[in-house]
């Protein structure tokens, strides 16, 4: 542990104890090997709000072939039409005029869909004109396109947004209410009076400040889930769709995306999301994935993949001279393998040198620090100064346990302990866990402060990008000069 922490408690409860954290790496769901959970698979379509982005993409798509027909054939080159729609789906997507809701109607959407078919038709009539003055559009062609696509836009979208209404009442998906218990209750008791908003609460989690001295519900209603346990089994059992958050709790935000859930913020900001985004009179707004995202994700592992399959095919020569140096040291067992927290909680196994030979499993889980361990041998003592026994994590990367660049993972009791101690912990685990870290580059290497790895982990995940684990890639090997071990 750290010179400056307090103590941890020896025998962790249910919750964590201190800060928002919500015990991430206890309720991570885990794939079923010996009696474990299973994590839900990705929803599949037909079970994803309707109307979805692909189908309202497709309207747009057909509202300028319908804008077009009223144009001369000149104008009706795909060459015209194609940058046409592609400007309209940027504009669309970017205000939000394709994310899923169940009680969106179209007077809602009709200012910001007007507004965007105009700022096109313009566009590409501007376009035109200047390519060449002889084919410019008259105004009453362009005036018909515009009003013709956004008759067919409105009509069709209209169409649509009923059916899904109709959907999401008949159907309703089930969802889990996150916040105090009575104002919970309150927004479950709404949500299931009013099936027309397509929700269908099974569950209110109580947050450990929130319920001290609460009582289990007798009348019928969601039942009241107090540990990661019942939430995971609730999440399970009740396929849950999507979850309400009534106060903020990015952990349980991180971990619910990951099991494929929609996220909501209830309350906060009254002011925020359009007209018809709420749930009886209660103003909400959808949590966007924090982090990288999917398409950062993909371009972080692009990155770990195409650096380290021909970093550890260098290393070859390396590895094969330390793993000797370890065996004639220390006899058999040139690797050390141990259990370690990565991603939502996961459990993998991490791969090192081994440098000390432990007694028994126990020590090898739950003792801190081995630096100044006198069993250690003089190639163990040399391979922790310059990390050289980390070189074997390259395989780890390569089979997606780790990444290069994120917090560096731990052992799962001190995961525990930690949690409970450090606020902000937990919430480490939103991104793969690395080889180096922005905590590490800054010198939180071994012995330093928990709170301040944690500090720099989380302020790394929040500003995460490319070239910042670029820029920690280069200032880590620039560091391996005047090594310090960890």
């Amino acid at each position: 542990m750290t010179t400056e922490s307090t103590s941890v408690p020896s025998s962790p409860g249910p919750w964590p104890a201190a800060g928002p954290a919500f015990g991430l790496a206890s309720l991570a769901p885990r794939r079923r090997t010996a009696g474990r959970l299973v994590l839900p698979r990705h929803r599949a379509a037909a079970d994803r709000p309707f109307p979805g982005p692909a189908v309202l993409r497709s309207v747009d798509c057909l509202a300028v072939l319908a804008g077009a027909a009223l144009l001369a054939p000149v104008h009706r080159d795909p060459r015209l039409l194609l940058p046409v729609a592609a400007l309209l789906l940027v504009l669309d997507g970017r205000g939000g005029l394709y994310r899923p809701a169940a009680h969106v109607r179209l007077l809602d959407e009709l200012p910001a869909l007007a507004s965007r078919a105009g700022v096109v038709w313009c566009v590409a009539a501007a376009a035109v004109a200047a390519w060449s003055p002889a084919l410019a559009m008259g105004p009453l062609r362009l005036a018909g396109a515009y009003g013709v696509h956004v008759g067919v836009a409105a009509v069709l979208r209209a169409v649509l947004l009923a059916r899904g209404r109709r959907i999401a009442r008949e159907r309703p998906r089930s969802a889990l209410v996150v916040g105090p218990p009575a104002a919970a209750r309150r927004f479950a008791a709404a949500a299931g009076r009013h099936p027309e908003y397509g929700m269908r609460p099974v569950g209110i989690v109580g947050l450990p400040e929130h319920t001290v001295g609460e009582q289990r519900p007798v009348e019928p209603g969601p039942p009241l889930l107090t540990t990661p346990e019942e939430v995971h089994r609730a999440v399970i059992q009740n396929a849950v769709r999507e979850a309400v958050f009534l106060v903020d709790e990015p952990e349980l935000v991180t971990l619910l995306q990951h099991y494929g859930c929609v996220t909501w913020r209830v309350g906060g900001d009254r002011r925020e999301g359009p007209m018809g985004e709420h749930v009886w009179g209660y103003a909400r707004r959808r949590l966007v994935p924090a982090a990288a995202g999917r398409h950062g994700a993909r371009a972080k592992r692009v990155l770990d993949v195409a650096l380290a399959g021909p970093a550890m095919l260098a290393a070859l020569p390396v590895l094969a001279v330390c793993a000797l140096a370890v065996r004639l040291s220390d006899g058999p067992g040139v690797l050390f393998r141990q259990e370690r927290v990565g991603q939502h909680g996961r459990h993998f196994t991490l791969l090192k040198f081994r440098t000390l030979r432990p007694s028994d499993e126990t020590e090898s889980a739950t003792r801190w620090n081995v630096a100044g361990d006198r069993r250690m041998s003089a190639a163990g003592s040399f391979l922790r100064k310059t990390s050289l026994d980390e070189l074997p994590q390259l395989w780890n990367v390569l089979r997606g346990d780790m990444s290069l660049v994120g917090p560096r993972p731990e052992r799962p009791y001190f995961v525990a302990q930690f949690s409970r101690v450090h606020t902000g912990y937990a919430s480490r685990h939103r991104m793969p866990v690395g080889l180096t870290g922005l905590a590490q580059v800054h010198g939180l290497r071994g012995d330093t402060s928990i709170e301040d790895r944690a500090r720099f982990d989380n302020h790394y995940i929040d500003h995460w990008s490319l070239w910042q684990d670029v820029c920690i890639l280069v200032r880590t090997a620039a560091g391996l000069v005047r090594p310090t071990g960890s």
